[in-house]
């Protein structure tokens, strides 16, 4: 299996890319809220276990793909460094013992863009965020910039480039069918 990982900040444009890439590899699209919408239908975002029982979920599922021969799929989520090293360490062992291959990219924009792009309808959708004030809130609590240390990435400023042509990118640098 190939895991596609599209990670960095909210409203940078995940999931728009994720899409255009799916339609050019026809691997499977597993986003950051399908989870949390899951979980938000029973427990309270962000209280007691739930970033742990989220983070849970995601890892068995990944690996199950992986262990299933899955052809393909692209994961998409907020990397914020250095909190989500471990998790992203645990889930690199289970997807390559299982003979998976992950290619990461990290997509990242102006934050003047960001802030433009956080009010799309297309956010609406989901439980993501929605107001400018809200992104300069997470904005500042987390680090969405900074790339995984310790993995390659391949790195996409897409605040002035369609997300068609990033997922052309991605196919592209990673040899992707």
């Amino acid at each position: 299996m190939k895991l596609i990982i599209i990670y960095g900040p909210p409203a940078t444009g995940k999931l728009t890319v994720a899409k255009e890439l799916v339609k050019i590899t026809g691997y499977k699209l597993f986003h950051n809220h399908l989870t949390n919408d899951l979980l938000d239908s029973v427990l309270e975002f962000g209280k007691g276990s739930y970033f742990r029982f989220n983070n849970k979920i995601r890892l068995e599922l990944l690996e199950e793909a992986a262990k299933q021969k899955v052809k393909g799929v692209i994961f998409t989520f907020c990397y914020g460094f250095p909190h989500d090293n471990k998790w992203v360490k645990k889930l690199i062992n289970r997807i390559e013992r299982n003979k998976g291959k992950i290619c990461f990219v990290h997509l990242y924009s102006d934050k003047s863009e960001l802030l433009k792009r956080v009010k799309s309808t297309s956010r609406k959708r989901y439980n993501k965020i929605k107001t400018k004030r809200k992104l300069h809130k997470n904005l500042k609590k987390h680090d969405f910039f900074t790339s995984i240390p310790f993995v390659n990435s391949l790195k996409i400023d897409n605040t002035k480039i369609s997300p068609k042509s990033v997922a052309q990118k991605i196919k592209y640098y990673y040899k992707l069918k």
